[in-house]
């Protein structure tokens, strides 16, 4: 089956991706965001990767932190069109050491 990537976050950040043909989920706000983020963490969803505009991620941080351990969905924290806050490098940064053990970036 086709992997599904979603991404999720203002209307202004996920447009762009609507381009390349992935699923997006514009959101106006966090009570919207962690509704839909839970609608699309469901099993039935198969989602495979679900990119999150940092500035909805901190305060979504107890569902996303549900998934860190899980294979699927990968959840990705993107900037939005403020710019990086460095969440999601900070999160990579985390993955990666879980992954190899120490982190190499």
């Amino acid at each position: 089956p086709m992997l599904k990537i979603g991404v999720l976050g203002g209307r202004e950040t996920v447009m762009g991706f609507k381009a390349l043909g992935l699923n997006v989920f514009p959101v106006q706000d966090v009570e919207e965001a962690r509704h839909t983020l839970r609608q699309l963490t469901r099993p039935e969803e198969e989602y495979a990767i679900l990119y999150v505009e940092e500035n909805l991620a901190e305060a979504l941080a107890p569902e996303i932190d549900r998934f860190k351990d899980s294979p699927a969905p990968a959840i990705i924290l993107i900037p939005g069109r403020e710019g990086s806050m460095g969440l999601g490098l900070s999160a990579l940064q985390a993955a990666v050491e879980r992954a190899v053990g120490t982190n190499i970036l």
